[in-house]
């Protein structure tokens, strides 16, 4: 079997090569997987970091020569700067950096039953993961004026029970990324995108539990999200066309955060 069939994946062409090398952590399923390919269909040559180094290597493949990949655990100081070396020894340079990884699932236990360990493992991989790849990923990007990417997320600012874990990262994720785009400015500008429900499965699986015509029609905008609606507004944010913005929360959730949802 190809790699392209192993993975249900279809890659997206590259584009003509621009130069850029960016960084995606969390990038060998869901949305930085999307956001890789949609920045090697831009140009830019795009260095895929994750845990899951048998998968990453297979969709790097796929994904053609502009993409290469590094193994990488974010939450472990010591690998990132080994990974932001590999990524220097290869390319020469960094123009961008997009902080997805994270552990997703954002219900927790019930309070009273909620480990430690847990809670500290969910901060250490969805908030110190982007300040220790910011810290040393900055001395390059302010060499090209480059631009930081952190995906956050709506529970950064509303909450089911039981996600005090996965929604106090995010809410960390959002302030780190203010906090980062004043001290990195003028030469670094940093902002996050706050997705809301994506339907971030590969594609089989789309396919084989396809979603319900409510998920969609409770949506504002008619439909659940993709990784092509978080991909559009991340390669604008890294593109010159966002040089004024910096210090910015973009949430990319088909207006479900404006939604009075009182129950009958």
């Amino acid at each position: 079997m190809g790699e392209q069939a192993a993975l249900d994946w279809q890659p997206t062409r590259a584009g003509a090569t621009n130069g850029k090398v960016a960084l995606v952590t969390g990038a060998a399923r869901g949305i930085g997987l999307g956001i890789s390919a949609w920045l090697i269909a831009e140009g830019w040559h795009v260095v895929l970091a994750d845990v899951d180094r048998s998968r990453g290597t297979r969709v790097a493949k796929a994904l053609g020569e502009q993409a290469w990949f590094v193994a990488l655990d974010v939450s472990q100081e010591s690998q990132v700067q080994v990974a932001v070396a590999e990524v220097l020894g290869q390319f020469g340079r960094l123009d961008a950096l997009v902080c997805n990884a994270g552990l997703s699932e954002p219900h927790n236990l019930p309070l009273e039953r909620l480990d430690l360990a847990r809670w500290n493992r969910t901060l250490a991989v969805n908030l110190t993961g982007a300040l220790l790849l910011a810290k040393h990923c900055v001395p390059y990007l302010r060499a090209h004026r480059g631009a930081i990417v952190n995906i956050a997320s709506t529970r950064a600012s509303q909450s089911e029970a039981d996600c005090e874990a996965y929604a106090a990262s995010k809410g960390g994720l959002v302030a780190l990324t203010h906090a980062l785009s004043i001290s990195l400015g003028p030469e670094v500008r940093v902002n996050a995108v706050s997705p809301g429900w994506i339907d971030a499965r590969d594609r089989r699986a789309q396919r084989d539990a396809p979603l319900r015509s409510e998920d969609h029609t409770q949506h504002p905008v008619g439909r659940v999200g993709t990784v092509e609606d978080v991909a559009a507004m991340v390669a604008w944010l890294l593109s010159p066309r966002a040089g004024f913005v910096t210090g910015q929360e973009f949430v990319v959730d088909g207006g479900m955060s404006r939604k009075m949802q009182y129950l009958d």
